[in-house]
């Protein structure tokens, strides 16, 4: 209580400031192995610190890994192999889907998100009542915000496929990594034209999300880069599109999401896939540890991804504190559902892969996620499940 009255004192920008740092702050003090905050260190500076995201540039982020060349063309994954045949069967063009439709982002009879999502009633406890019209602007500004993410998210994965088919050391993985570039690619055109065409803005990126991106690209361990975004990212991102395909209603982002659920399902199937029998079988207990560790910590920086501080930025920061704002983010009814899809996807793969031992286990407790532990892994999920 006076860490808050002092914070109110201070000039906005200037409070800002503080509550970023404390919250990278924060997020450091838990990270238990060294060698974790070292792969994670310089990446959360660059994303929550330097706001590498937000300085309106192209970023470059060097990586140095190792491109896996096998002139013996082996057939050495036969569940690889799968996969690669229904990737080929299952491609799809983004011109295909019903482009022609008006979308009216503050139409009240066809909603891109429901007003329930968010309940307005706590932030209005703080920015006082909000017209009709201003509370269907803001599920717009919301809806616009979580598709920008999930835009940035698809860039993202974009670049690490096209690094993991260089690397990745099976020879039927790379015949399907291929393909999961071409995906991401796709992705990333839609969601784009989507957001440019039909809502008219894009959000920059999160900082938490730009953080785990950045990590992933300049690791030069394949493992790595298959665990942070294969299993990860991809793996979080299915249960979110899955959310959002679920309450929507709008048609033309039902179909699109429908057609990226599909591609994604199979995307971390590869992850599985690829990871199981490397950490259980080919890593020491101390590398296998040292993932695990990874693993949780982005699953902590993950959840914080949906404070949506770029829309509280623009709506609220003139009336409330962040700490009142995540007081409101977290009470949202839409944005729990989010987290709670997104860990029921995330926590049975990294038991799958063996990278949730009793050892981890309480650090997942403690931040309720272990309810998750039961469920069904990418391989055993079929696709009109995540639907």
């Amino acid at each position: 209580m006076i860490v808050d009255t002092l914070l109110q004192r201070l000039p906005p920008a200037v409070r800002r400031k503080v509550d970023e740092f404390t919250e990278a702050a924060d997020v450091a003090s838990h990270i238990r192995d060294p060698r974790v905050l070292r792969a994670l260190g310089p990446s959360a500076a660059r994303g929550l610190l330097l706001k590498r995201g937000k300085q309106g540039v192209p970023n470059l982020m060097p990586s140095g890994h190792a491109a896996h060349f096998d002139w013996t063309y082996p057939h050495d994954n036969a569940e690889m192999a799968t996969l690669y045949k229904r990737a080929k069967q299952g491609q799809w063009d983004g011109d295909d889907l019903p482009w022609h439709l008006d979308v009216d982002p503050e139409n009240p009879e066809v909603r891109l998100l429901p007003e329930s999502f968010f309940d307005i009633e706590i932030a209005e406890k703080y920015a006082g009542k909000l017209s009709p019209k201003e509370r269907t602007r803001f599920i717009h500004s919301m809806s616009a915000w979580m598709l920008s993410q999930f835009l940035h998210g698809e860039q993202g994965a974009l670049m690490a496929s096209a690094q993991v088919t260089e690397s990745v050391q099976s020879f039927d993985g790379k015949l399907y990594g291929a393909t999961q570039v071409m995906d991401e690619a796709r992705h990333v055109e839609v969601f784009l034209r989507y957001l440019e065409s039909k809502l008219g803005r894009l959000y920059q990126i999160n900082d938490n999300l730009f953080t785990i991106i950045d990590a992933v690209m300049t690791d030069s361990r394949w493992d790595m880069k298959f665990l942070g975004m294969q299993i990860m990212v991809e793996g979080l991102a299915l249960g979110a599109f899955g959310t959002m395909y679920n309450v929507t209603e709008e048609p033309l982002l039902k179909d699109l999401l429908r057609n990226v659920i599909r591609d994604e399902a199979r995307h971390v199937h590869y992850g599985v896939v690829a990871l199981r029998q490397h950490i259980v079988g080919e890593l020491s207990e101390s590398e296998r540890q040292e993932r695990e560790d990874w693993a949780f910590e982005v699953s902590m920086l993950m959840r914080n991804r949906f404070m949506m501080y770029e829309v509280y930025e623009e709506w609220f920061e003139h009336c409330m504190t962040r700490a009142q704002w995540r007081e409101c983010v977290l009470a949202a009814p839409g944005l729990e559902m989010f987290r709670s899809r997104m860990f029921a996807r995330l926590v049975p793969n990294l038991r799958d892969i063996g990278l949730l031992s009793e050892r981890i286990m309480p650090a997942y407790q403690a931040i309720g996620l272990m309810r998750y532990f039961d469920g069904a892994s990418a391989r055993e999920l079929e696709v009109e499940s995540l639907l």
